[in-house]
């Protein structure tokens, strides 16, 4: 067997139990046991990274088994996905079929490690006794599939079965909504949206099958409308919001007020035309599309990055409105003429006058004049700012490889205006293909080097919008963008620190680009980041140290930068994002070597873990109760050893 071959399957294994570990939040019907299944899938992490250190060649029977068991660890990270991402209506009616499907899984799973020859692996003690409990769990658990909810699925069943106009019982609308957590807007609208996505993913008759459930979530809508309408909250406006919007239109009726969720979060207006987000908020399109065209990459309420501009109508939300002003005696609001198009708006939007005026600026940049190339670069600048419809005219006339060429150009203020505009055209989300495509990353990695440093803050944002595409990523990493931009993070302005963060943060989402970082330095610049007195970017450095943390070289580099007595602090002290961010580093760099339990526990760790537990954020929780967990067994198992280097908690 090649040792290429080897390391390649150990390496898989490795990012498959991150892959898994980063899936939570199982849904309702399956939760239980998805929860064990991963649990259990995360304790093999050490098992994986000692074979990864073997030198020797691995017994041909030990190495069949790894490939196996990285299809089976494929199987079981899908399954899982489904568990967390699908719809609960689907879930509880397939729940039969699933529930075999992990059956399949965890019985292959332990066949394959049965398989692995530890008698002759150089693996530790410790590390057979963790394979051979997982092992245990999986034998105990084979054919132990948790009773089912009869009542759940009959009552599904009953709905399911039945045509549109049968009025629906409301005592099993009033369980179904409890049991399956069905119990306001923004639950209804998820649903909505996943139902459809794996139903048409699905093997059958989709069409049926979508008329069916859909059929039984409007019954639940209706049931939710009716029977828990919702009350207005004293709120102020998030950022971005225009105070000479923030008070709503009054419906006809003095004493009805609109319900927070059918308001936007920008405005604070009734939405005509909802349309959601990457990161799941809901928003007026015209409010969304202006607050992207203003530059911002961010989600306005919740200020996550967001990972793509592309805006998805919210139809469940949009029939609820409308439902909702029918029962009030109020017009359902009309969309404008411009969101009911699509929001890429087209260069024919132009006046005949802008479109000359872009053609003269292009016949600067072929120019030979340095003057006219950086002045008409710096007009494109303005222009691919001013509104989306120059951004598709501009780019449609051929501006982009004409500025691609000028990245390199000898004067500085060229290649700044070269590369702003490019950012700028950059929010156009078609036009991020295009730039890629037409060669400019190595141009804008150039300017990253080279150039003024707003110059190089600009090519860093730059770089974050065109990674806002998974394809984009691999090739910004592999044209050489991740070590000057952990230069940029180190050396730059308060500006330059965050356009670089956030540009790593999303390359890094890219399991291959997480090396890269780490062989960069980013570790320690983000250390740096961390332990600064007054230091304004903590809670990037440690967004990105959360995401590193996962992989095995961010892993190591962490726990040699003498971590753990930070990360305990922000656990303790930090922001609610902090801690959770803090906790999940801690997870990772627990898992597989004791020693960082050891020393957290002697910083004091159970008692800030045991509030975070109680007080954190549902992410903050999870990683808490992970940690905890940890401790307390290998406590126990030392304790019986009479080993124990720990006090019980």
């Amino acid at each position: 067997m090649a040792e290429g071959g080897k390391g390649g399957v150990v390496l898989k294994l490795i990012d498959l139990v991150s892959e898994i570990s980063l899936i939570s939040d199982y849904r309702c019907t399956v939760r239980k046991p998805f929860f064990n299944l991963a649990r259990r899938l995360k304790l093999l992490s050490p098992l994986f990274e000692e074979i990864r250190d073997i030198k020797d060649p691995l017994p041909d029977e030990s190495y069949r088994s790894l490939l196996s068991l990285m299809e089976a660890l494929e199987s079981a990270k899908e399954l899982l996905r489904l568990g967390s991402q699908a719809s609960k209506i689907y879930l509880a009616l397939e729940r039969e079929e699933i529930m075999k499907k992990y059956q399949d899984v965890t019985e292959r799973l332990e066949q394959d490690l049965d398989g692995i020859c530890f008698e002759k692996l150089d693996i530790s003690d410790e590390v057979k006794e963790q394979v051979a409990l997982v092992v245990a769990q999986f034998r105990r658990a084979k054919g132990k599939n948790d009773t089912p909810d009869v009542e759940l699925t009959d009552d599904l069943s009953s709905l399911y079965n039945k045509g549109n106009d049968v009025v629906a019982d409301p005592d099993v609308l009033k369980r179904l909504v409890e049991k399956l957590q069905l119990t306001g807007i923004n639950d209804l609208t998820h649903e909505s949206i996943t139902l459809h996505e794996m139903v048409s993913a699905s093997d059958g008759d989709p069409g049926e099958s979508i008329e069916k459930m859909s059929m039984l979530l409007k019954h639940i809508k209706d049931f939710v409308q009716t029977d828990n309408p919702s009350t207005q909250d004293s709120h102020s406006p998030p950022p971005g919001a225009d105070s000479s919007t923030s008070n709503p239109p009054k419906p006809n009726s003095k004493t009805t007020l609109i319900p927070d969720d059918f308001r936007c979060p920008i405005s604070l207006e009734l939405m005509k035309d909802p349309v959601i987000v990457s990161t799941g908020q809901t928003y007026e399109r015209t409010c969304i599309e202006k607050w992207l065209e203003q530059g911002h990459q961010t989600c306005p309420k919740t200020q996550q990055n967001l990972t793509s501009t592309a805006l998805i109508p919210n139809y469940v939300l949009r029939s609820l409105i409308a439902q909702w002003c029918e029962t009030n005696g109020m017009d359902p609001p009309k969309r404008s003429a411009r969101s009911s198009s699509s929001s890429s708006s087209s260069s024919s939007a132009c006046t005949p006058a802008e479109r000359s005026m872009i053609n003269t600026l292009l016949t600067k940049l072929k120019s030979v004049s340095p003057d006219d190339q950086r002045a008409a670069a710096a007009e494109i600048r303005l222009l691919a700012k001013r509104n989306a419809d120059n951004r598709v005219a501009i780019a449609e006339a051929g501006a982009i490889p004409l500025l691609t060429n000028l990245l390199t150009a000898p004067d500085s203020r060229t290649q700044e205006h070269a590369v702003t505009a490019l950012l700028n055209l950059s929010i156009c989300e078609d036009n991020k293909g295009n730039i890629v495509s037409s060669g400019a990353v190595p141009g804008i990695v150039h300017v990253l080097k080279k150039g003024s440093m707003e110059a190089r803050e600009n090519a860093a944002a730059t770089l974050f919008s065109l990674s806002v595409i998974d394809e984009n990523k691999v090739t910004i990493g592999s044209l050489g963008a991740i070590p000057p931009l952990v230069v940029l993070l180190s050396e730059g302005t308060q500006r330059g620190k965050k356009d670089a963060a956030t540009a790593l943060f999303n390359l890094c989402i890219y399991q291959g680009n997480k090396g890269r970082a780490v062989r960069a330095g980013v570790i320690l610049t983000l250390m740096e980041l961390l332990t600064e007195p007054q230091g304004g970017m903590k809670d990037e450095a440690l967004a990105i140290l959360a995401i590193l943390s996962s992989h095995a070289e961010g892993k190591a580099g962490i726990g040699k930068a003498d971590a753990v007595p930070v990360l305990v602090e922000f656990i303790r002290s930090g922001s609610p994002r902090n801690k959770e961010n803090a906790a999940a580093v801690l997870v990772h760099l627990c898992s597989g070597d004791h020693k960082y339990l050891v020393e957290a526990q002697e910083l004091g760790v159970m008692e800030v873990l045991v509030d975070l537990l109680h007080h954190g954020t549902d992410r903050g929780k999870r990683k808490a109760g992970q940690l905890l967990e940890k401790i307390n067994r290998y406590t126990e198992q030392h304790k019986l050893l009479g080993q124990s280097n720990l006090p019980l908690p």
